[in-house]
């Protein structure tokens, strides 16, 4: 009787122990890395005023969050990026629908949108400054205006791929155009839309960098323009450091949410593995 429940037991604990193991062989190299950057930087190899070290790194760190620095710049470059964020999957999945559901709207939307997602950022910002101020504003923008190619892109690419079969059927089913939007096409290309946030999570962040570079009074890269005035490469590290930290748990999130999400695929690869 008890059989089942010790195999289930084992096998938690094989998958707790295979996940351990993973993290750790992940971020092996990371720690080794960081190891041999504090070694040179002790030895005299890496000269502080160029690279400032690890152990210092963390030092700036903790006096600029004792100070309040870290945490009232890093809650303006949440806002910001977050807001941008919203704004852009909004933007580009509103676009992505219309060119992928209709032949008209692809012809509309689709060649303006290939063009505008090559322009390079940074040549665009006088244009922000210019159409939008130096407030708060273009730097939404900005960071709205990179997050939405990827997610156009995915979105697009996975309402095209659904099986045209599908669609029939549910027309001869006498289902309406939205049930067929709602039923088919958006669970049929949540898959690539999820794929498309997860590049856009990682750009939010990059745009966000050139965005508070430009004119801003608060923010990480505020904070890191400052530093370069008075060659605190240890400042500019500790930004940096904040930027990929938010880029990896930002990841880490849209992930879990993917799995969520898309839990319903496991259980249909399930059923019909056992037909």
């Amino acid at each position: 009787m008890n059989l089942f429940p010790a195999r289930t037991a084992s096998h938690q604990r094989s998958l707790s122990t295979g996940g351990l193991l993973r993290f750790c062989r992940r971020y092996l190299s990371v720690a080794l890395l960081l190891v041999l950057w504090q070694a040179g930087a002790q030895a005299g190899l890496i000269p502080s005023r160029l690279l400032a070290s690890p152990v210092q790194i963390v030092h700036t760190a903790w006096s600029l969050t004792l100070d309040r620095t870290l945490p009232q710049n890093l809650l303006v470059s949440l806002g910001r990026a977050g807001a941008g964020l919203v704004l852009g999957i909004a933007v580009g999945v509103a676009l992505a629908l219309v060119a992928g559901l209709s032949r008209v709207g692809e012809d509309i939307v689709d060649a303006p949108m290939q063009m505008a997602r090559t322009l390079p950022a940074l040549a665009l910002v006088p244009l922000f400054i210019l159409w939008f101020g130096i407030g708060e504003l273009p730097k939404i923008l900005l960071v709205a205006l990179g997050v939405k190619f990827p997610v156009y892109l995915n979105l697009y690419k996975g309402i095209r791929s659904i099986d045209p079969k599908l669609i029939e059927l549910a027309k001869t089913l006498g289902l309406s155009r939205w049930k067929i939007i709602r039923d088919i096409i958006i669970p049929g290309a949540l898959p690539d839309l999820l794929v498309g946030i997860r590049f856009a999570v990682g750009i939010s962040w990059l745009m966000l960098v050139v965005a508070e570079q430009v004119n801003a009074d608060s923010g990480i890269g505020h904070m890191m323009m400052d530093a370069e005035d008075f060659l605190r490469t240890d400042i500019i590290l500790v930004g940096l450091a904040v930027y990929a930290v938010l880029g990896l748990l930002s990841d880490q999130i849209v992930r879990l949410a993917e799995g969520r999400l898309l839990r319903w695929r496991g259980r249909t690869a399930v059923q019909g593995g056992r037909r």
